[in-house]
């Protein structure tokens, strides 16, 4: 057995479909999972150290290590629920969230990642505990854009915008996008 074979089968949830559903690289999976698990791990001991901010009376810093101690948690249960098996509603949580698309971890991690910031700008384990949870949703926000068109299709999309040909890309996001018309602003 390899080692990507092993940690492959650390990393598979457990009870989990290990069938790839979408084009996402397999490094990169693995990276938002790892990223996510370790630095909540790191999150959480910053977020203590963060606490201590109260001996100097400064109450943002408190407030910025309880969040982010809690953020942590919440990054760790939705990644790695092994590491909170004693607590009952962690597998259920972790399989509603594993179940959503990759956008809404992406803003999930981003939303709790920014409050600490704004508390306590000044720390340093507010910058790196929850700027891991922060890079952690820019990862998952990475996975949610997908894989980018191959060379031939954006050459042919190149060459139809340069020969001036009316059908210009159209985004598939939207299914009933529609041109933008130029008009005059209302007579009064």
């Amino acid at each position: 057995m390899s080692l990507t074979d092993k940690l492959a089968m650390l990393m598979a949830r457990p009870g989990g479909e290990n069938a790839q559903k979408d084009d996402v690289p397999w490094w990169m999976r693995y990276a938002g999972r790892g990223l996510g698990t370790v630095g909540s791990f790191i999150a959480i001991v910053l977020g203590l150290i963060n606490c201590t901010g109260i001996i100097l009376l400064q109450a943002g810093c408190l407030i910025a290590g309880i969040w982010q101690m809690l953020a942590g948690f919440i990054v760790i249960v939705c990644e790695a629920p092994c590491c909170c098996f004693f607590i009952d509603y962690v597998q259920t949580l972790s399989d509603k969230v594993e179940s959503r698309p990759y956008w809404n971890k992406a803003v999930l991690y981003v939303g709790l990642s920014l409050p600490p910031f704004f508390l306590c700008f000044l720390s340093m384990s507010t910058w790196f505990g929850s700027g891991l949870i922060f890079a952690t949703g820019i990862i998952y926000g990475m996975m949610a854009l997908g894989k980018k068109a191959s060379i031939d299709d954006m050459r042919t999309s190149a060459a139809t915008l340069e020969a001036g040909v009316a059908s210009a890309p159209r985004s598939n996001l939207v299914s009933n996008e529609q041109p933008v018309g130029l008009s005059l602003a209302p007579r009064h």
